[in-house]
């Protein structure tokens, strides 16, 4: 999937879908399920979602000024490192997890009615 461009269609498609297939996977597990880190090098399911919030909050943001301003330049800001300075691993999964899906439907709000031009805005 990785290699493969996805249209603007399927990649909207694929973020509607997310927030639907965490929470169909993670129905019925535990709290402490939800921290329980597999194997060594695999995240918990809380570590996943501080990381996916990790990245609304880092990206959704360049995409808001990426659609405010003409060729934005961004101080790099790893979503890794950003996680730091949050609480989300520390966070219940299930509030946490609203949040996430809140962040989700808000992006989701900005780039469904975009103009096609507006997709191949750009920024450094």
């Amino acid at each position: 999937m990785y290699d493969t461009p996805l249209t603007v269609e399927q990649l909207l498609a694929h973020l509607a879908a997310g927030p639907a297939h965490i929470a169909e996977l993670t129905a019925g597990l535990s709290p402490a399920q939800l921290r329980t880190v597999p194997s060594h090098d695999v995240w918990s399911a809380v570590d996943v979602l501080a990381h996916l919030r990790s990245c609304a909050d880092v990206w959704g943001g360049c995409i808001a000024t990426i659609l405010a301003e003409d060729h934005p330049t961004f101080r790099a800001v790893n979503p890794v490192t950003w996680i730091k300075q949050t609480d989300y691993p520390n966070l219940a999964f299930r509030p946490s997890f609203d949040t996430y899906a809140e962040q989700r439907a808000e992006l989701l709000a900005v780039l469904e009615p975009l103009p096609p031009e507006a997709w191949s805005r750009g920024a450094r």
